[in-house]
């Protein structure tokens, strides 16, 4: 007699049978430069892994629980984790761009706006020691503390109803002083895996602006980009504008960055007590154009 663990087990399998068939992750893993090193395919690994996830356990614990034999050793999952050579950045967009174009955009009306939406959370790792990169980054959601761990950047798409995760990328700090473990120098320059590591050390305005240039390579179709005040700067708006991109955001009030108003040059604070505001309780005080510059530099 079946239980019912092992029916909804089965039923989970099935599922993620179907969507890796659906969505022909083979084949993208093999323009990815997955492939096997010993003589499991990472098709199966990926496969186990991603029903692991949906199985509410991890893989510590799932070897701990498991009574009847593992399906491979440890050492697999662990080589296919840790490769250097899979791309896993590359393994991303194409599996999101056929979510979204073969089916979600059919069912999206003309007249809505699709959007790019860029984000940053603070990815902790408190209790590490020795992980690569590691660093002491800001956490804005803890007033500004400084904790061990990385700022994760998420790039997604939306069509104002449903979120498609395009991307990410885990940033140490730039500043080699707040880093606390050094990159592997074994690593081989010409892999991928180093090339994550360098993207690492990037400014979060410049990882943003790599992840987007990905984004136009494959076509996804978004003509908005969505962000908070933290990357709201003149420059970053007209590098995105270059990429046939328009921005909303909300505006940092800094006093050292300066916008063209009525011909003069003035920052935002300055801009906001110039201008005539509504009475009342207005949703919209005021509105104005400004100037961001005429170059790159903003």
């Amino acid at each position: 007699m079946i239980s019912q663990k092992d029916q909804e087990q089965k039923q989970l399998s099935t599922t993620v049978d179907n969507f890796f068939k659906t969505f022909k992750i083979g084949d993208i893993l093999k323009q990815c430069n997955f492939y096997k090193d010993k003589g499991i395919p990472p098709l199966a690994v990926l496969k186990f892994l991603f029903t692991l996830v949906f199985s509410a356990k991890n893989f510590y614990r799932y070897l701990q629980s498991r009574t009847t034999e593992n399906p491979f050793g440890k050492d697999v999952v662990y080589r296919f984790l840790n490769s250097t050579s899979f791309n896993w950045l590359r393994f991303l967009y194409p599996l999101s761009q056929t979510v979204i174009k073969r089916h979600l955009h059919c069912l999206t009306s003309d007249d809505r706006k699709n959007v790019l939406i860029v984000d940053d959370s603070f990815y902790s790792r408190e209790r590490s020691k020795s992980v690569e990169l590691l660093a002491r980054v800001k956490d804005h959601a803890d007033n500004g503390k400084y904790k061990k761990g990385f700022r994760m950047l998420t790039l997604g798409w939306s069509d104002g109803n449903t979120f498609i995760p395009l991307n990410f990328t885990l940033l140490s700090s730039a500043n080699k002083n707040n880093r606390l473990c050094s990159a592997d120098e074994s690593i081989d320059k010409r892999s991928n895996g180093y090339r994550r590591r360098t993207s690492a050390l990037l400014k979060m305005t410049d990882a943003m602006l790599e992840l987007i240039k990905q984004v136009i390579k494959y076509k996804i179709p978004a003509k908005y980009i969505l962000f908070d005040s933290w990357y709201t700067y003149p420059s970053i708006l007209r590098k995105i504008l270059k990429l046939d991109l328009h921005t909303i955001a909300m505006v940092k009030a800094m006093p050292r960055v300066y916008y063209t108003f009525n011909g003069k040059v003035k920052n935002l604070k300055d801009i906001y007590a110039s201008v005539k505001k509504k009475r009342g309780k207005a949703k919209i005080l005021s509105s104005v154009i400004v100037g961001i510059g005429t170059d790159s530099d903003g």
